[in-house]
């Protein structure tokens, strides 16, 4: 079984090129919005209307792309590109929050710009700016440390941006639903240990209960587990 991609974020220069800031994303999204628009106008009343009684709009701009995604972080679960362990979910939210953050232009340092940021997943890449981000705490220690948070985030382009498929020539398809291989668990693995290698450790439980296991503490090993029917069953649910 091919190796988990991981979504990321991460900062572009003036050249397009990766810049210093970056933010991998612990679990990958279940879902990606992208919404396009054209900027269209009404004429004044009275002012060209057709021999039909309609009145004709007008485009006036390029138009806008926008993405929209919900991303989760928990400090109970593996996060790659770090150290070690955090005491505080906010120290992996904070790399997205800075690629919202304002930066002075190079022309006029009193002249603040947010950065333009790419998401990348795969074959999925888009370039935009992040022009809103909402971060729900979720979860909580004794001492009031919040340990789990989700992020919604949006990012907008000021054009219609067709996407590339990139990696994904002609002939090239992926297995139907269902047809995905499943986990096989070794000496010692446990359901927690598979859904987080998957980047589903926040849904171990659904999982379990997909699988009919009883004991998510004890597999036997090679045991097959489906890691998909989990994610059908809670779509839409984060526990």
């Amino acid at each position: 079984m091919s190796g988990l991609v991981t979504a990321k974020l991460f900062e572009l220069n003036d050249q397009g090129k990766p810049g210093q800031k970056k933010a991998i994303v612990q679990f990958n999204p279940e879902t990606l919005k992208v919404t396009y628009a054209n900027q269209i106008v009404e004429p004044p009343a009275g002012s060209g209307s057709q021999s039909d009684g309609s009145t004709s709009r007008q485009f006036v701009g390029a138009g806008t792309t926008k993405l929209s995604l919900q991303i989760w972080f928990d400090i109970n679960a593996p996060m790659p590109g770090t150290e070690g362990p955090v005491d505080d979910v906010r120290r992996l939210t904070q790399k997205v929050t800075e690629l919202m953050k304002p930066e002075p232009t190079k022309q006029d340092k009193k002249v603040y710009v947010p950065p333009m940021v790419r998401f990348e997943w795969g074959s999925f890449k888009f370039d935009g700016i992040i022009d809103s981000l909402d971060e729900s705490l979720e979860y909580f220690s004794d001492q009031g440390v919040p340990l789990r948070a989700s992020m919604s985030l949006g990012m907008s382009q000021q054009k219609i941006v067709i996407a590339k498929m990139e990696g994904m020539g002609a002939g090239k398809q992926r297995g139907s639903p269902g047809t995905e291989p499943m986990a096989t668990a070794a000496q010692g693995s446990t359901v927690q240990g598979l859904a987080e290698a998957a980047g589903k450790g926040g849904k171990w439980q659904d999982i379990a209960k997909a699988n009919g296991i009883e004991n998510p503490r004890s597999l036997q090993p090679g045991q097959l587990l489906t890691l998909a029917q989990g994610l059908v069953q809670v779509r839409g649910s984060r526990s």
